[in-house]
């Protein structure tokens, strides 16, 4: 039998082997084997295919061993990898090797055990009677007695009383006098409780409901559309309970579930142990726990982040994608993907229904809705007919004027009055700024030196509390110093960060409850669950956060929200960051008035008539769409064209040559129907040491970019400056 391997390295196409005869019949589509590699050297491979001849003059080698029991892939998702490896233009067994939780990936092709549980032993009734015919297996009759005697107990106990008494276990087991049982922890940690019980729908979401569970059984693409507080959530437990009582599973995809402990936990409310989370909060033991349950089938539903779309759920009928818009779903590091993207070919792969959901859609999936490729279905009001919050905006431009302060903080004197207000009727806020630290920008008054990274091109942020300055790429770190290095002048401080809005609310309202939820201010999945619990039990009364604040949190008692400076992203190097900032002031301005009492959302900006502010200030998301895709129109960009993004890093001389011997193999395949830019150094040039180079090639089809990739690859294969070539198909950031 011949085996298509693909190996778990970055190494392009797939390899054949000879199955011996001993292994033949234990090796199926999906499963891991040990296989020679190379001169000496023994990988870890994934069984693809088996093809039908062997290709010419090819000395074929043997698998060496099999690693599972039971393959971790199944067959359609061998399938939806293969399909990824081809469009994504990454090896299949870099896609494999990153599929599995940790324990799965094994290195010199030799299998990790990884415990799963706890193991007990249990006599069956008719044990005791069972005991005269044991008279000669005295082993087995010890170890009966025991059990008789203690009852159920870990395999552990039986052990340390019969340090070699597990053959015994096994005959006895085998004869059907004792019962050998595993129990799997179930992942609680970094869940917020909710209530177990269905809602009542409204007749927006009930219609939705009945569209989606009505295409059960065949593939169908939606676009839930609803505005912040609608109940989107809802709609999704719902549908996911008409699939289940069908005996079918689900998948649900969201951004970071340590983002959003509310959402997994109203799931493990309503479906229980049923639920499997799959995230990086996770040990890597709760998570090859979690992966295992779903693989036996003991759960059908997975809830977790990009990498769950190749978890293994059994009889898959419901695909949900939440804030489909999120840019976590694209994988930037190691295999570039997308798992919005690759939900919708899972669902078509499976004959599965698949849900795209968010308040602020991607205009990729708005115009694929608008050209009939999904089904669009629309939640236009809150629950209960909840006002959307009033928005007023802060022209922070005029706040510069002489005699005009900024305030401290940049909470300026219209945000600090309605804090104060909202505090003293017992009411809670949130303050929403991208910007973690003290100050964005150290700099010396008298040469203008920045701090900067010696790593990286960026800049040290200052972090006051710690009393560092840090690179926020790199991680690296020195200590602050009150003169400047080079010339020894007065160092000052530029720029407003998440540290310095909480010193500054803290000093405006000394007797309010002020916490912090960013990533210096929690570390874990657990720790933000607590600190969003305390907001939720309202023992605290502003929240001041990044980005973490805006996702998909339902606190009632949330009657205004503030955003800082809206402004942060517009001026980014990416045709993405209007939509991005839209996006972004949308989500968080939903947090407010979700309760019985109206909200009302402050957004400072140094451009209100920017589209992006403008529209969101209005809750105006269809102008802001058909403003944004006519330009992109223009421009040949998603979702009007498509991109591929050759990104080159090594040393300053290498990065250049590699960069541009790319552009100059790239030429002769352009033919006319491919835009290039570049080669250029990237928006931000050196990272970890690396400088980094960027290629972009624009084109009306996938196709043309696949031909391009053929002439680039076979320079990638050995760059001539001696950097690495990584691809990526449908680029989501242009930094």
């Amino acid at each position: 039998m011949l085996v298509e391997v693909a190996v778990a390295a970055a190494v392009r196409g797939t390899f054949t082997y000879r199955a011996p005869p001993a292994l033949a019949p234990e090796i199926a589509l999906g499963q891991r084997v040990a296989v020679p590699f190379g001169k000496s050297r023994r990988a870890t491979g994934y069984v693809v295919g088996f093809p039908a001849s062997a290709p010419e003059g090819v000395a074929l080698r043997e698998v060496a061993a099999v690693l599972d029991r039971v393959p971790p892939f199944t067959p359609k998702l061998v399938e939806l990898i293969r399909w990824a490896e081809d469009y994504y233009l990454v090896p299949a067994g870099e896609l494999l090797r990153a599929a599995l939780p940790p324990g799965l990936n094994t290195r010199k092709g030799a299998a990790a055990p990884v415990r799963r549980g706890v193991e007990y032993a249990a006599p069956e009734a008719s044990a005791a009677d069972a005991l005269p015919t044991l008279a000669r297996a005295r082993a087995q009759r010890a170890v009966l007695e025991y059990l008789l005697a203690r009852g159920r107990i870990p395999v552990e106990e039986l052990r340390a009383a019969f340090p070699a008494g597990r053959p015994a276990l096994g005959a006895l087991a085998r004869r059907g006098l004792v019962r050998l049982e595993r129990e799997v922890p179930v992942a609680r940690g970094g869940l917020l409780p909710a209530s177990a019980a269905p809602l009542a729908l409204t007749p927006a979401q009930a219609a939705a409901l009945e569209a989606i569970a009505g295409a059960f059984g065949a593939f169908t693409p939606f676009l839930l559309h609803g505005i912040t507080g609608s109940g989107k959530t809802e709609v999704y437990l719902q549908a996911i309970a008409r699939a289940r009582a069908a005996g079918k599973g689900a998948l649900v995809l969201v951004p970071e579930i340590a983002l959003t402990p509310q959402l997994a936990g109203r799931f493990r409310a309503r479906f229980g142990d049923e639920v499997a989370l799959l995230h990086s909060g996770l040990s890597p033991a709760e998570r090859h726990a979690e992966w295992q349950r779903l693989r036996s089938g003991e759960a059908r539903i997975c809830v977790g982040v990009r990498s769950a779309i190749f978890a293994p759920v059994p009889d898959l009928a419901v695909v949900v994608v939440d804030e489909e818009h999120e840019g976590s779903f694209k994988q930037e590091d190691g295999p570039a993907y997308h798992a919005r993207d690759l939900a919708v070919v899972r669902a078509k792969l499976e004959g599965a229904v698949v849900v795209l959901g968010s308040a602020t859609p991607s205009l990729e999936t708005l115009e694929n809705a608008r050209r009939g490729r999904y089904r669009l279905l629309e939640l236009p009001a809150r629950i209960d007919d909840r006002p959307l919050p009033e928005v007023e905006l802060v022209d922070l431009s005029k706040l510069r004027r002489p005699g005009r302060d900024l305030g401290p903080g940049l909470v300026s004197p219209r945000l600090a009055e309605a804090l104060a207000e909202t505090v003293a009727a017992g009411k809670q806020a949130i303050l929403f700024l991208n910007r973690r630290g003290y100050e964005t920008l150290v700099v010396c008054e008298a040469c203008g030196e920045e701090a900067r990274c010696t790593e990286c091109a960026v800049s040290l942020t200052h972090h006051a509390r710690r009393g560092i300055l840090l690179c926020h790429y790199c991680g690296r770190t020195e200590r602050v110093g009150e003169r400047c290095p080079a010339c020894g002048g007065a160092r000052l401080g530029v720029g407003v960060g998440t540290e310095q809005v909480e010193e500054a609310v803290r000093a405006l309202l000394p007797e309010a409850r002020v916490a912090r939820l960013d990533r210096d201010a929690v570390g874990t999945a657990e720790e933000t669950a607590e600190l969003l619990a305390r907001f939720a039990r309202r023992e605290l009364d502003v929240l001041v956060g990044t980005q973490m604040v805006t996702k998909g949190h339902d606190f009632p008692g949330v009657t205004l929200v503030g955003v800082v400076l809206a402004d942060t992203a517009l001026a980014l190097p990416d045709f993405r960051a209007a939509e991005r900032t839209f996006q972004l002031l949308a989500q968080v301005a939903g947090r407010a008035g979700r309760g019985a009492d109206a909200g009302r959302v402050i957004v400072q900006t140094f451009n209100p008539a920017t589209p992006a502010v403008a529209c969101a200030s209005g809750h105006d998301y269809a102008a802001f769409a058909a403003g944004e895709l006519e330009r992109r129109r223009r421009h040949g960009y998603p979702p009007f064209g498509r991109l591929l993004a050759a990104r080159v890093e090594g040393s300053e001389a290498g990065a250049r040559r590699t960069a541009e011997a790319l552009a100059e193999a790239a030429r002769p395949a352009l033919r006319g129907e491919v835009a290039m830019l570049g080669p250029a150094p990237a928006a931000i040039e050196r990272i970890r040491g690396r400088t980094r180079w960027h290629l972009l090639f624009r084109a009306s089809s996938p196709q043309a970019l696949f031909r391009v990739h053929g002439a680039l690859a076979r320079v990638a294969h050995r760059p001539p400056g001696g950097a690495e070539v990584r691809f990526d198909m449908d680029p989501h950031s242009m930094l």
